[in-house]
């Protein structure tokens, strides 16, 4: 019988690691290698510490802790990651992290071995708030990203690059990654779906693609009343236009594809000058590859032809692009038969968002548990799941690992 799991220490633990880069009134600002994100990973290596793991960092500077099992194989790895967006809430990122600490906890309490070992990692960078691309470390980790490329990114703000940041809080090691033998990664849906419909665990299929763009266009500055609108090189309406495109292509290919502008800058930025330069971002997502691509394309060449017919200069760079990504059909099924035996009820369902656990479905069996969030919130101060159902998922996620990781009485 796997062990029961304490679900108030679970919740203590999100909550201690929620104080680190807390706002006041709620939320977490814990940005990635910045101050308060290394205040979490000095608090997360202490408690790996304490619960006999032997800890890993590598030259990204993923963390990961590792169980020792009675053999000498591939570990079990769960984990995900605690760095935050900038108004980020107690649990993205962090529950997968601290659920696999109370599983260890769990598993020492009760004496219970396994064959295996167990790592429980957190990965750097997977917001991509301050750093693009986000799942940049558990890239790095399983080959997808270039080591060298990344750690020379510089800060979306100009301030900060990887690698001297890593240098700067003390994270850049020198360990190599471990294949894992199966990843199990558990998080909040961050999403209505399960909530609405009642259900208590999510059996993710697999990640819907990503493209992040950025598009820079380039005018000219002149007096607002005295320049003709035919006459101007507006960069602003030529930027407009591209996010207004965006929505209309989300529209016109309907659910699942998805489409939001989430950096709009004007420059000079002043109320009676046209504008000469505008930043825009465009994130596109689509559980169907060939759609994603196709919508891309679509926005880029509407871009490079609006900015052509109004006079203006446009440069695009392509921030991220991540395909979809399916889940081992085999892990999944576990995961729906588990929730079942514990009599949860159990969805089968995409997830809209990225995950470091995309990374690994390259690398070995990989798969999901989502719980639900309430009202759907996240990346926002407001957000919150149910304790109920955070003990739930993390239960769920040791039943599995005892499973896979062949757990001894």
């Amino acid at each position: 019988m796997t062990p029961e799991i304490d679900g108030v220490r679970l919740l203590r633990r999100l909550t201690t690691l929620g104080q680190i880069g807390a706002f006041e009134g709620g939320g977490v600002c814990r940005l990635a290698l910045t101050d308060a994100d290394k205040a979490g990973r000095d608090w997360l290596v202490a408690e790996m510490e304490r619960l006999g793991m032997a800890v890993h960092i590598d030259a990204i500077g993923n963390i990961w802790g590792i169980r020792a099992g009675q053999g000498a194989g591939a570990p079990v790895m769960v984990g995900s990651h605690i760095d935050s967006v900038a108004t980020g809430g107690l649990y993205d990122g962090a529950l997968g992290v601290l659920a696999g600490l109370e599983m260890v906890e769990t598993l020492n309490d009760r004496g219970t071995a396994t064959e295996a070992p167990i790592a429980v990692a957190a990965f750097t960078n997977e917001e991509g708030a301050r750093f693009a691309p986000d799942m940049m470390g558990s890239g790095v980790y399983c080959g997808a990203l270039d080591q060298g490329e990344m750690l020379a990114v510089t800060a979306t703000d100009g301030m900060g690059v990887v690698g001297e940041e890593l240098d700067r809080i003390g994270y850049r090691g020198s360990d190599a990654p471990v294949i894992p033998a199966a990843y199990l990664e558990l998080h909040i849906e961050q999403g209505p779906v399960l909530e609405q419909e009642g259900v208590r665990i999510g059996a993710v299929t697999g990640v819907q693609g990503i493209h992040w763009t950025e598009f820079t266009v380039t005018g000219q500055t002149n007096h607002a009343g005295t320049t003709p609108m035919a006459l101007r090189r507006d960069a602003g309406q030529v930027a407009m236009r591209i996010a207004r495109e965006a929505d209309a292509i989300a529209a016109g290919n309907g659910p699942p594809q998805v489409a939001t502008v989430g950096v709009f800058e004007l420059s000079p930025g002043l109320v009676n000058v046209v504008p000469e330069t505008a930043r825009l971002t465009v994130d596109l997502r689509n559980t169907d590859g060939a759609v994603l691509e196709a919508a891309t394309a679509r926005l880029t060449a509407f871009a490079q032809a609006v900015a052509a017919e109004a006079g203006c200069a446009v440069s695009i760079r392509e921030m991220a692009r991540f395909a979809p990504v399916v889940f081992d059909g085999g892990l999944v099924d576990k995961v729906e038969a588990a929730a079942q035996a514990r009599q949860m009820s159990v969805k089968r369902m995409p997830s809209g968002a990225g995950h470091d656990a995309q990374m690994f479905a390259a690398l070995c069996p990989t798969a999901m548990i989502f719980v639900p969030s309430e009202n759907g919130l996240s990346h926002n101060i407001k957000e919150h799941s149910d304790p109920d159902d955070l003990a739930a998922g993390a239960q769920l996620l040791l039943d599995l690992v005892c499973t896979l990781a062949g757990a001894r009485a």
